[in-house]
């Protein structure tokens, strides 16, 4: 039975560590309501270029043709890539491993492809893939709450290379999807190569100058960009919107807890008084007796 000395300690320390969450979750709060705007203002330009790439891929009817961007040529998959986008830092619940696992079931899976290569971006995924002994060739950390467009360009550099190369046959990018403040889903989102399939509906008669195969070899590079830069920002609002859930989740465990430590100290202090009393009572009774 701990002493009224130890109960009022662990009630001290609980109380600060319930201040220090309520900090961290008003500062999650604030940096989600940014991380919201960023992805809700990235997604139609992400929406248009992927329907642009589409049509002009369609236009030009197959992706085998040797005017067609290399970065588009389909070939069986022998060996894919996949750039796993995580946090830098944890205290947001189970969004990492949600992600990770889901990564690990994906190159478990046979259908997929024989072997992989990974582009980790952030420390939580770098940090489980190189545990394990996966075949990590690239990673990038430290990109912030709020990170420049520049900062993908070496990420898209990576995987347009090892895909020009055909040292990789397809290209995955696993990332957390944001869709609420309590759901953030972990997604498989295929990167290279496009197919025309995914265009819906009839194809636009644009007019491209000087011709549909220079307009789609210059823009094939943005698409890349422009889908990892997106991932990265859904990765940054989940990963905001997990962290204030968590953090107002063990702010709220705290306080419970102060609450139990409290009632047992009370109870604690009323039965040492009532133990004194009695023993003040018992040796009055023995004097006058």
């Amino acid at each position: 039975m701990p002493s009224t000395r130890e109960l009022r300690r662990r009630i001290k320390s609980v109380k600060n560590i319930a201040q220090i969450t309520r900090a961290m979750e008003m500062m999650a709060a604030s940096r989600m309501r940014r991380a919201q705007q960023a992805v809700l203002a990235g997604r139609p330009y992400a929406q248009k270029i992927d329907e642009v790439i589409a049509n002009l891929a369609a236009r030009l009817g197959t992706l085998d043709s040797e005017e067609i961007h290399p970065l588009l040529l389909q070939r069986p998959v022998k060996k894919a890539g996949i750039v796993l986008i995580t946090s830098d830092k944890g205290l947001c619940g189970s969004l990492n491993s949600n992600v990770i696992r889901r990564s690990t079931r994906f190159m478990l899976d046979e259908n997929v492809a024989p072997g992989f290569e990974i582009v980790t971006v952030g420390r939580k995924g770098r940090d489980f893939m190189t545990r394990y002994g996966r075949p990590v060739i690239a990673e990038f950390i430290n990109y912030g709450d709020r990170p420049r467009p520049d900062f993908i360009l070496p990420i898209a550099r990576v995987v347009s290379e090892e895909y020009a190369a055909g040292r990789i046959d397809a290209v995955y990018v696993i990332y957390s999807q944001f869709v609420n403040t309590l759901i953030q889903k972990p997604v498989i989102m295929p990167l290279l190569p496009l197919h025309p399939a995914e265009v819906t509906g009839p194809i636009l008669d644009y007019i491209y100058e000087p011709n549909p195969a220079a307009v789609l070899t210059h823009l094939v590079p943005r698409y890349i960009e422009a889908r990892i830069y997106q991932a990265l920002l859904e990765s940054i609002a989940s990963e905001q919107s997990a962290r204030l859930v968590a953090m107002r989740n063990a702010t709220q465990s705290a306080k419970d807890m102060v609450s139990d430590l409290t009632l047992s100290y009370n109870k604690l202090r009323q039965a040492n008084i009532t133990k004194e009393l009695t023993e003040i009572a018992s040796g009055a009774a023995a004097l006058t007796g």
